[in-house]
This record gives structure tokens, C-alpha cells and sequence, in this order.
């Protein structure tokens, strides 16, 4: 994908992209699925905070993703506004089969909004959409959350490597075009 003569270094966009949402959804599953094509089924719960990076190409322009991933639980609250800081993209994970996991992403999206610019570019991830049986969250409940919030949204399974670069894709080609729309 990459052109013959460009350096890793070499990027036209550098966004940092934040992963939000309660412990378990699977939001490190995502972030390793995404930038390594890994899965782990015995992921332990991640300490502070991780970050990891891919770059992708976007039209003609090389994007370079920043995507951090946090612990869910909220004894790691006191990270946030550092946490936060200078995201222009995030992926708020809840699990399609624990209705609580969509429940919390009201409260999520509160704390994502109050700490971010209102440009943000936000999309709503119901993960773990291969556990059919399981299903607990339906993809209209979803959707129609997202529309009244104004957010993109997509269902993903880390595990069987469905949407995952879809939904990061989308979002990074989101902000290239809503950070186009603000220089015009």
C-alpha cells in the first residue's frame, strides 16, 4: 500500500485517536487488531495507559493514527484530561452482549465531550458482534443512539477481524474532512 520511496517517518497527518469505554469491551483487542493483526483471548486488563500506532493511506495522503487505549475500571480515572488532550478522533466500545457495557456509553460520551474539542470526530463501536447467540444490544438501539447523538457507528468483532479497520478507517477519513470543512 505504502508508496516505494516514502519513509515510515514520513506521514501527512498525525491524529491521536482515543479508545473509551468499560473494562472488558474489548477495546485492546481492537487496538492490537488494528495495528498488529493480533488477537489474544487472554488479554488482562490493561494498567493506565497503552498507545499504539499504524499508518494508513487516506486518498492520496499518508495518515498516521495515534490510538490510546485505556483501563476501563475507574480507579484510573485521574488520567483523563491528559488522556483526552489532543484527540481529535475517538471509538466509544461497548459490548454487544452486556446491555450495562451500552448503558455507560451515555456517561462516556459526557465525559469524552467534556474534555475534548466539540469537533471530535466520534464513532460507537459495538464489539464483539461474532457472539450472535449472545446478542444483547440490538443494532437498531445503536443506531438510533448514535443518530441522536450525532455519532458514527459501526459493530465490530476483533476477534474474527470483522469492521476493525472499517471503523478506524472511517474515522480517520472523517477528521481529514471535517479538518478540511474548518480550513475552508
Amino acid at each position: 500500500m505504502m508508496g516505494p520511496y516514502r519513509a515510515d517517518d514520513d506521514y501527512d497527518y498525525l491524529f491521536k485517536v482515543v479508545l473509551i469505554g468499560d473494562s472488558g469491551v474489548g477495546k485492546s483487542n481492537l487496538l492490537s487488531r488494528f495495528t498488529r493483526n493480533e488477537f489474544s483471548l487472554e488479554s488482562k486488563s490493561t494498567i493506565g495507559v497503552e498507545f499504539a500506532t499504524r499508518s494508513i493511506q487516506v486518498d492520496d495522503k499518508i495518515v498516521k493514527a495515534q490510538i490510546w487505549d485505556t483501563a476501563g475500571q475507574e480507579r484510573y480515572r485521574a488520567i483523563t484530561s491528559a488522556y483526552y488532550r489532543g484527540a481529535v478522533g475517538a471509538l466509544l466500545v461497548y459490548d454487544v452482549t452486556r446491555h450495562v457495557t451500552f448503558e455507560n456509553v451515555e456517561r462516556w460520551l459526557k465525559e469524552l465531550r467534556g474534555h475534548t474539542d466539540s469537533n471530535i470526530v466520534i464513532m460507537l463501536v459495538g464489539n464483539k458482534a461474532d457472539l450472535r447467540h449472545l446478542r444483547a444490544v440490538s443494532v437498531e438501539d445503536a443506531k438510533a443512539f448514535s443518530e441522536r447523538e450525532n455519532n458514527f457507528f459501526m459493530e465490530t468483532s476483533a476477534l474474527e477481524s470483522l469492521n476493525v479497520d472499517n471503523a478506524f478507517t472511517d474515522v480517520l477519513t472523517q477528521i481529514i474532512e471535517s479538518s478540511a470543512r474548518k480550513a475552508l
